[in-house]
């Protein structure tokens, strides 16, 4: 094999795991009214089809229409790191664990009112957010002015 075609070959291994990667965010469902999905399971929130927001999880994919989402909420809980500080240093008692979390509302099949509550990485609650504000047409309420400032930035 020519050195050129090696180096292809390498170029070819190192992209399909990106390649294969699957849209959405990876995200984890802490609460809701949706007993197809039991809590503190890992989804994939995806914002990228037409005209639903699409779960998907262990095989199953929830589509829920974008025209149907009646509330957005953004909070943080914000904590100390105890654990840490003890187990560590007391330095960690300085430092904040904060955890975002998106609660979803919206009216299902049937006309009854359903919620959601996802809690997002630190990395992908803006994008989250932003993608949540431009296909619903809903704007985010912020359960305060911490979680205005870093769903903002």
């Amino acid at each position: 094999m020519s050195r050129l075609g090696w180096v292809a070959s390498i170029g070819l291994a190192l992209m399909l795991p990106v390649m294969a990667a699957e849209p959405g965010v990876k995200t984890e469902v802490v609460g809701g009214t949706v007993s197809a999905i039991p809590q503190r399971t890992s989804v994939r929130l995806d914002l990228t089809a037409e005209g639903a927001l699409h779960l998907r999880c262990a095989g199953s994919d929830i589509a829920i229409p974008f025209n149907k989402v009646n509330t957005l909420e953004y909070g943080q809980n914000v904590s100390r790191r105890y654990a840490a500080a003890l187990l560590i240093s007391p330095m960690f008692l300085l430092s904040k664990s904060r955890k975002h979390f998106v609660t979803l509302g919206y009216e299902d099949a049937a006309g009854k009112q359903q919620a959601l509550v996802f809690r997002v990485a630190k990395g992908d609650i803006r994008a989250v957010l932003t993608g949540l504000e431009a296909r619903t047409g809903r704007r985010v309420e912020y359960q305060d002015s911490e979680a205005r400032k870093a769903g903002k930035g």
